[in-house]
């Protein structure tokens, strides 16, 4: 291990350990772009080659993370898909997947590199070998704009009749609130993976943005929200729920920020995830420490404003670290409420298995402390059948306008949809 932070300029550093760890056939980053809260621990790091791994699907997955994590007390990368819900819920999913992640992967790497305000650190018993040879990679300024033509599994009249159709369950009582996905796709795509997660992250920096290479297949995300990070004995859930578009403008932006925080349907939709965090979180508590930390945060980022709540509790040490992400799992800004109905419900309307999308990548560190995002945002690619697939949702409610809420996935994507040459 030796710490290097003598004349770098950390954010070229970065891209030089990240060409030369997308040389791997597995390896992952995980980047804050610099927006950093009380919560984090780093700015970025960047995982390396596999020392040993765990790949499943829905069946026994908690369970085989937690041996594989009591095995491996230093740090492991990863992510959680979305469909893990059929191991924690008897639900299903028949939706066609075209990019066929496993539901779980886990992977103690050979070499870290942590990139933080104090300098620069390399993990790794060939760390000066391996300083060199970042220093010897030469990046790319150029953007790579792929040419893609984007389909749609819904048309806008089919997504607004869904959604019209989805509030007659409310109205009848089924659900109260849920979250309507619809895929993106391109067939055919040719892109060069980490180029892509370049230009996205320099039009939309998010504080939980990540990169992660998996053989052939590929997350490029850009996600702004935090699913759960324990700190000490803290857990800590921040779900978005509620979205307005930036203006240039600075008056006008001002004002759309002002309207997001005070508008009813907004505040509703987030308290309503909220309460089901609060819910989720006491199953892993300690009785009578679960509260809200900040209701209805606005967070301002490149493309959009969010509104952010903050749900904490102290975990009770009987608790595992992975039964406490199990007992929150699949996040609630991604899934409704009452949730396994809201879940049961969208296995029906929607039309794409979500596989990594709206499930969660993140670490274990050797602290005892684990941070995990909510994959939105995010560009799904398998480089072997050329499959790129990217999603987008929205709350509906009984008063949610189906206009309006396609609008809003349109704005979702807006940086995704830029990257890939579509604006």
């Amino acid at each position: 291990m030796i710490l290097y932070a003598e004349n770098v300029d950390p954010e070229a550093f970065k891209q030089q350990a990240l060409q030369w760890a997308s040389g791997f056939e597995v390896s992952g980053c995980l980047d804050s772009g610099n927006f950093g809260d009380k919560y984090s621990k780093f700015n970025t790091v960047i995982a390396a080659g596999v020392q040993t791994e765990l790949k499943c699907n829905a069946g026994n997955a908690f369970n085989s993370l937690a041996a594989f994590r009591e095995q491996n007390a230093e740090w492991l990368f990863g992510f959680l898909t979305y469909d893990l819900k059929n191991e924690i819920e008897n639900l299903s999913s028949a939706n066609s997947d075209h990019l066929q992640f496993p539901d779980l992967y886990f992977f103690a790497p050979q070499h870290l590199i942590l990139i933080g305000a104090e300098g620069i650190e390399i993990i790794s018993a060939e760390a000066e070998k391996i300083l060199e040879q970042i220093e010897r990679q030469h990046t790319a300024n150029k953007r790579n704009i792929p040419h893609v033509e984007i389909k749609s599994r819904f048309n806008k009249g089919e997504y607004i009749d869904t959604i019209k159709t989805i509030q007659q369950h409310i109205v009848r009582g089924d659900i109260y609130e849920t979250n309507f996905c619809q895929e993106f796709y391109v067939d055919g795509a040719f892109i060069d993976p980490l180029s892509v997660f370049r230009y996205l992250n320099e039009i939309s920096p998010a504080p939980f943005s990540c990169f992660f290479k998996f053989h052939d297949q590929y997350i490029i995300s850009a996600s702004p929200e935090r699913f759960m990070a324990k700190r000490g004995d803290q857990l800590i859930s921040q779900p978005i729920k509620g979205t307005a578009r930036r203006s240039t403008d600075v008056i006008e932006d001002e004002q759309l920020k002002n309207g997001l925080k005070n508008h009813p349907k907004e505040q509703q939709e987030n308290v309503m995830i909220v309460d089901l965090v609060r819910n989720d979180l006491t199953k892993s508590a300690v009785p009578g420490t679960v509260k809200v930390e900040e209701l209805f945060g606005i967070y301002s980022f490149e493309q959009v404003h969010q509104m952010i709540s903050t749900v904490s509790c102290i975990k009770d040490e009987t608790i595992s670290d992975v039964e406490a992400i199990r007992n929150t799992f699949p996040m609630g800004s991604m899934t409704g409420a009452p949730k396994v109905s809201a879940m049961q419900l969208m296995e029906k309307y929607e039309r794409t298995k979500r596989g990594v999308y709206s499930g969660a990548v993140g670490y274990f560190d050797p602290d005892g402390d684990f941070d995990f995002n909510v994959v939105i945002r995010t560009i799904l690619y398998n480089a072997a059948n050329q499959y790129l697939s990217f999603q987008v949702g929205s709350a509906i409610t009984h008063n949610a306008d189906p206009e309006k809420e396609y609008e809003e996935c349109l704005l979702k994507a807006k940086a995704i949809l830029q990257v890939l040459g579509q604006q």
